[in-house]
């Protein structure tokens, strides 16, 4: 079975406290209108950290610091296995243009079951939900 190595960016409002996060929906292809953690493929000589800051850049034009691995998702879809490195990240300058996406969102710990996740994707939510902060509503906030 063909190995598809990516890297993943779980863009959070702040590496510190991680109050939401960025999910973006594909706009083209078989998983159409599914949510995934933006990012790509590594390329040769890329390093996961550098496809990441490349592939952001391209997907959502925004600079982002990469920070620490949550975690690698081995995961076999009928075509491929994908083996995907899913970093915490968080944006240093700009704000996200969708210029490959369909959709994009910002979610708060509270709404992360709440749009259709790619499969490879659902394997993070539990420990992404376990490092996120509470929500606005669970710290007194409107």
């Amino acid at each position: 079975m063909k190995e598809v190595k990516v890297a993943a960016a779980v863009i959070c409002d702040s590496l510190a406290e991680k109050k939401s996060i960025f999910a973006t929906a594909k706009g083209y292809g078989e998983f159409k209108g599914r949510w995934e953690f933006p990012g790509g493929k590594i390329e040769a000589g890329e390093t996961p950290r550098q496809a990441l800051v490349r592939e952001i850049e391209e997907e959502l034009a925004v600079k982002i610091t990469v920070g620490d691995l949550l975690d690698r998702i081995e995961y076999d879809y009928p075509a491929f296995h994908l083996s995907m490195d899913c970093f915490w990240c968080e944006i240093a300058a700009g704000e996200p243009k969708l210029l490959e996406a369909a959709e994009g969102r910002w979610l708060a710990k509270e709404e992360l079951h709440s749009v259709p996740w790619l499969p490879a994707d659902i394997a993070l939510l539990e420990k992404i939900a376990k490092h996120m902060a509470a929500g606005r509503e669970e710290n007194g906030l409107k």
